[in-house]
């Protein structure tokens, strides 16, 4: 990647990034041309290859983005210092909306990149998304506090089912297409509040 990219004033920087993500998000990575990623930020294609060398490595740019847009986020929201399981999922939700009305299509293109089977970019994809899980895992459940849930479940399990539920839920709209639309955030907000509410009927422990 050339050093350039990162003289860009911000707004040029964040079109750039906005426009690999919706390219990318609705079709393969082989059937996702740079030119429409060039069309989509209003640059050409030659110079959007002076920023990247490449195809490859301007999509695996998108996906370490997407981690550190994610981590430093969540971080300045207080989502990994928290003791409460669903205070932390709070604070979470409202950090994934404020990612999503900047990057509108980022959620797209998580999910589509972290089912996407092209065995030049798979593996990467797979070794990194699995690190990046532990990174943002090992601080949440060290924290949690373990007797505000029911006896017998650990916090390992409950989150692991949260995150599976989360990515189906995504995966659904995804297949919709409606991940990527503005007006559906506020339905989204809702739908994950629901969800949080329906967890903390099953695995909070009843006071009193």
């Amino acid at each position: 990647m050339n050093d350039k990219f990162y003289s860009l004033p911000e707004d040029k920087q964040q079109a750039i990034i906005n426009a690999g993500y919706r390219v990318f998000s609705q079709n393969s990575y082989k059937k996702s041309p740079m030119q429409e990623v060039a069309d989509a930020a209003g640059i050409s294609k030659s110079l959007l290859f002076h920023y990247f060398h490449n195809k490859k490595e301007f999509y695996m740019f998108l996906w370490t983005t997407c981690g550190k847009i994610s981590m430093s986020t969540m971080t300045s929201y207080g989502c990994y210092d928290r003791r409460d399981l669903f205070e932390m999922m709070e604070r979470g939700l409202r950090a994934k909306i404020d990612i999503m009305k900047k990057y509108p299509f980022m959620g797209s293109f998580v999910i589509r990149a972290y089912y996407e089977t092209d065995p030049s970019i798979q593996p990467e994809i797979e070794e990194s998304y699995a690190k990046l899980l532990s990174l943002k895992a090992a601080p949440s459940w060290s924290n949690l506090e373990p007797d505000q849930f029911i006896e017998g479940v650990e916090p390992e399990r409950i989150l692991r089912e949260m995150h599976l539920v989360s990515e189906g839920y995504l995966w659904e709209l995804q297949k919709k297409g409606v991940l990527n639309i503005d007006e559906d955030v506020e339905k989204i907000e809702a739908d994950f509040r629901e969800m949080i509410a329906f967890w903390k009927k099953i695995y909070l422990r009843k006071k009193g």
